[in-house]
């Protein structure tokens, strides 16, 4: 079998199987949900919105090690510019989160529009501390993007009464959209590039074209989604957390250290995310080691297939299961697949361990989403968010300092998410034994009348 034949086989079966969940998962929606056209209304608004800033990160992820070697910088060079956007997200993501927290989600993801904006600007620059700066403008505003979205719909889908049951069905189509996304922009983001060659202005050290070109079509989306979030969003806040005369990052340490679900929930979210990114550096050259050169973007839309048909399994095991108890599952399938690439280096084994690795991802976020609303008090949310990222940011900081090796990285991984089943277990108990079912959400019974709402940014 040719290396063609190969991956094109893996991706037909891929989507045949994510095309029979999805027409599963899909054929049951809002079966127990709301289906009043306010609800369709909000939920149709919120994820518009969240498209188009996925949208708009996903346009930069394929190019920015090769705009970076494009320029001429060595790979230890590129490798502390990366150092810079994951160290920025985690020293100043907790400050931010806790600026959502008490100056406002909307304002929070319109900075985020802001930031990464500024960011794409500098990928103009042949230039190592004009392109640091955008790096840690970027870390900041990714710290944004994956607390400050979710913590403004799920105060928001509160505030408006409707029920926590539907939260579910919602965070489904969030990640199951981000995965179509993720295709879209990468097929976007190539064809910007080939549109023209790398070329220098008459004002040096700027450049224009080339693998810039995918940074100017995410800077359009986020001046839309800048545009769209203004005109269309409410603003909310953490509940009380304008009234509170304490510091909001102490305060919400403090709920961390005397929740144990709370910790444990950082703790799991920490172990997963970080073997997440570890597997992202290194899938490529786990593939790369009988090939001299792979399909890389056609592999990467294969994982984003099996991604969204986690996605819709998750809607599917959903009407059965907790997402607590499906997560259980998820760690320990993932722990197994992530294990396959130590005791075989052969392809065709190693890339279906990937691909069931991309399903748990697939399943991993929308079930997450839903337990972190359950456990995360509404009053210090994004900030508690983001205190999360703290050692997920530390995890890769230490595998781009350190050069390890592929079985190393891997056997890392598979002890993590061993590690995140058992601690997922502990915690299912704590939900359920608290009362916090997935049918009667914690944040079900938070009173609206709480709810920090305004219809203005003052």
């Amino acid at each position: 079998m040719t290396i063609d034949s190969l991956f094109t086989n893996v991706l037909i079966g891929t989507s045949i199987v994510t095309g029979a969940l999805t027409i599963k998962a899909r054929a049951g929606a809002f079966t127990n949900t709301p289906t009043s056209s306010s609800f369709k209304a909000f939920q149709v608004t919120f994820l518009l919105i969240y498209y188009v800033a996925m949208t708009a990160d996903w346009l930069q992820g394929p190019y920015v090690y090769a705009l970076y070697s494009s320029y001429g910088f060595s790979g230890h060079d590129i490798a502390v510019l990366f150092v810079g956007g994951f160290g920025a997200s985690m020293v100043f993501g907790t400050f931010v989160g806790a600026m959502a927290d008490k100056m406002g989600r909307k304002r929070a993801c319109q900075l985020y529009c802001l930031l990464y904006f500024l960011s794409c600007v500098t990928k103009h620059a042949k230039d190592y501390w004009v392109l640091m700066l955008g790096r840690v403008l970027g870390g900041v505003a990714t710290s944004l993007l994956f607390s400050s979205f979710e913590s403004w719909m799920i105060c928001e889908h509160t505030a408006r009464g409707y029920e926590g049951s539907a939260m579910g069905d919602t965070f489904s189509l969030m990640y199951f959209g981000n995965s179509i996304c993720a295709i879209v922009a990468g097929m976007m983001a190539e064809s910007a590039a080939d549109l023209k060659a790398l070329t220098p202005t008459d004002s040096p050290p700027w450049y224009y074209g080339g693998y810039t070109a995918p940074f100017d079509l995410s800077a359009f989306f986020l001046i839309v989604g800048f545009g769209l979030i203004s005109g269309m969003w409410n603003e909310n806040y953490g509940e009380g957390s304008r009234d509170k005369g304490e510091n909001q990052i102490s305060h919400a340490l403090a709920i961390v250290y005397r929740d144990p679900g709370v910790l444990m929930t950082g703790v799991i979210v920490s172990l997963f995310e970080g073997c997440m990114y570890i597997f992202v550096f290194n899938w490529t050259p786990s593939i790369s080691a009988h090939y001299s050169k792979p399909p890389f973007g056609f592999i990467f839309a294969t994982f984003m297939v099996a991604c969204m048909g986690g996605s819709s399994l998750f809607s599917v095991l959903s009407k059965t299961m907790a997402p607590e108890n499906m997560l259980v599952g998820v760690f320990a399938v993932g722990s197994v697949a992530l294990a396959v690439p130590v005791f075989t280096g052969a392809t065709l084994p190693v890339l279906c361990a990937f691909l069931v690795f991309e399903a748990c991802v697939g399943i991993y976020w929308p079930a997450m989403g839903t337990v972190k609303s359950k456990v995360v008090p509404e009053e210090a949310r994004a900030t508690i968010y983001n205190i999360y990222r703290v050692p997920l940011n530390g995890v890769v900081l230490g595998i781009l300092l350190n050069d390890m090796k592929l079985t190393t990285a891997f056997t890392c991984c598979s002890l993590m998410l061993a590690v995140a089943a058992v601690t997922q277990s502990m915690l299912s108990k704590r939900v359920k034994y608290s009362g916090k079912e997935s049918g009667d959400m914690a944040l079900g019974k938070i009173d609206d009348g709480k709810a920090k709402l305004s219809n203005s940014d003052e």
